[in-house]
């Protein structure tokens, strides 16, 4: 050979450190990193490569860098070896790939493995559920993770996975700064669904943000929903101690209580069994404007990932966020005979899209209709048709505005009406409530307290009834007796 050809020869082997290889002949190893190839900053982190029982040597070699990153003799029994970084930094972040050498020749180069350094740099980013983080068993659903810090790409992970699940160029958020949007499904109940987002800008693509608060999504199922509730009734004021309470009579031992359109994950929290149910508290301090709202709550098994339904949605109000007191009047009067109509007259000279009715005494949501301006006022009249004693009882009405249908204002002066007798018929059922559409709900159900109880009467009728039956039929047996009797006697 030529001085000139094996010059160029050597040159040829030390432009790429893959030369070697002679592909097709020794299969190709396996890269990983352990405990993840996401690591914070300042932590150790193994890399692994696995190649044949034969391989006398490993090297591990980096994108980007000219140089042998490092080389390993192996490990027995022989099939593998390790790199470890005492302490990773952003140094250390990038695409790695291994081989290994077999007799004389270098086997094919491993997968590339993307080893990523996790800094504060960045500040974290959100992550939220749309619609909501609650989804029905196979279900979709829009995972957003969004920075006020311009991030240009998000990356979504699910835990238990090794690798990114998905990956999205960011775009801008409808509030500022930059988001992305993840769909995710079918979500089903065969193991939890729990995210974090990450972001990173792309002049450092392996250089990323602190990761978000992790997500749970809660899978819902058709078995038995709980109920939920509140001692202190729909209505609270600021500063008062607010609990929620979920209830079940199926031995659920995790239980989920969820916000509509809040952004945070709902809460969980195991089981306090009490006399007969399952259940839990869920204590949400002193009660503040961002209290309200509409909740549900589910229960659950812990070697489960599925929810139950949801519980009927209960509605939190707070009195007092809007700056007026409506009047509460009464039409034809505070005291009225049973079987009469009557009219409760809500009004306000201040702008109120909606105005609500409350019973004390009664635990049903409030009564909520649209308000008309009439003659310089916005009232709404809340009518009674054949009131009974049940519709008697004090009354108290709010108002509210469309854009924040869960805060009211100061109550009004408490209105009592009387109904003379208990008599009369309930009123009939109108539209179920809704706090965004200001459809009433059923006014019966609200006013009328449990009907009387005619149980008792109707046995002791059917006990008379039967008795007079018993003593008919042994006047009727003695009669014919008798009958029998008065030919005997005159044959003798």
């Amino acid at each position: 050979m030529t001085p000139t050809l094996t010059a160029l020869f050597c040159l040829g082997l030390s432009v790429s450190p893959w030369t070697q290889v002679q592909t097709g002949t020794r299969p190709k190893p396996t890269i990983w990193a352990e405990p993840s190839s996401v690591m914070p900053w300042g932590t150790p982190v193994t890399i692994w490569c696995q190649g044949s029982l034969k391989a006398q040597e490993y090297r591990l070699r980096k994108e980007g860098d000219s140089w042998n990153w490092d080389s390993q003799k192996p490990l027995e029994p022989g099939d593998k070896a390790k790199f470890s970084i005492t302490h990773m930094t952003d140094v250390h972040a990038g695409r790695y790939r291994c081989d290994y050498l077999s007799q004389t020749s270098w086997s094919e180069p491993s997968d590339p493995l993307e080893l990523v350094v996790v800094t504060g740099s960045q500040d974290k980013p959100s992550l939220s559920a749309l619609p909501s983080p609650v989804v029905t068993s196979g279900g979709n659903v829009t995972l957003q993770c969004a920075s006020w810090m311009g991030i240009h790409r998000f990356i979504l992970m699910r835990e238990g996975k090794r690798q990114p699940s998905w990956t999205l160029n960011s775009q801008a958020a409808p509030r500022g700064g930059t988001q992305a949007l993840f769909p995710v499904g079918p979500v089903t109940p065969n193991h939890r669904w729990t995210f974090r987002c990450y972001g990173y800008y792309s002049n450092t693509p392996q250089v990323w943000s602190y990761p978000s608060d992790p997500l749970e999504l809660l899978v819902s199922g058709v078995s038995g929903k709980p109920s939920l509730l509140t001692q202190q009734g729909p209505v609270v004021t600021s500063g008062q101690s607010l609990t929620l309470q979920c209830r079940s009579d199926v031995g659920y031992d995790r239980f989920a209580l969820s916000k509509e359109g809040a952004p945070d994950p709902p809460r969980q929290l195991g089981r306090q069994p009490q006399a007969g149910l399952s259940g839990a508290d869920f204590p949400l301090g002193p009660v503040r404007p961002s209290h309200g709202g509409r909740y549900t709550c589910y229960g659950g098994h812990t070697l489960s990932s599925e929810w139950s339904a949801p519980s009927d949605p209960l509605d939190i109000l707070l009195a007092g966020q809007l700056p007026f007191t409506p009047s509460l009047s009464v039409q034809p009067g505070p005291t009225v005979a049973p079987g009469e109509n009557v009219t409760l007259l809500c009004q306000s000279r201040s702008s109120v899209d909606t105005f609500l009715l409350s019973k004390e005494g009664t635990a049903n949501p409030l009564l909520r209709l649209k308000s008309q301006y009439r003659a310089g006022q916005h009232q709404t009249e809340f009518s009674m048709i054949s009131v009974t004693s049940a519709h008697g009882g004090t009354y108290r009405c709010y108002g509210s505005a469309s854009t924040t249908p869960y805060l009211l204002s100061q109550p009004s002066d408490p209105l009592e009406l009387l109904v003379s007798e208990a008599t009369g018929t309930v009123s009939p059922p109108q539209n179920n409530s809704d706090p965004s559409s200001g459809a009433a709900t059923s006014l019966s159900s609200f006013l009328a307290s449990d009907p009387k109880d005619y149980t008792v009467e109707n046995l002791t009728r059917l006990g008379v009834a039967a008795l007079i039956l018993v003593v008919l039929g042994i006047l009727l047996l003695e009669a014919q007796h008798s009958q029998r009797r008065t030919p005997d006697a005159a044959r003798s």
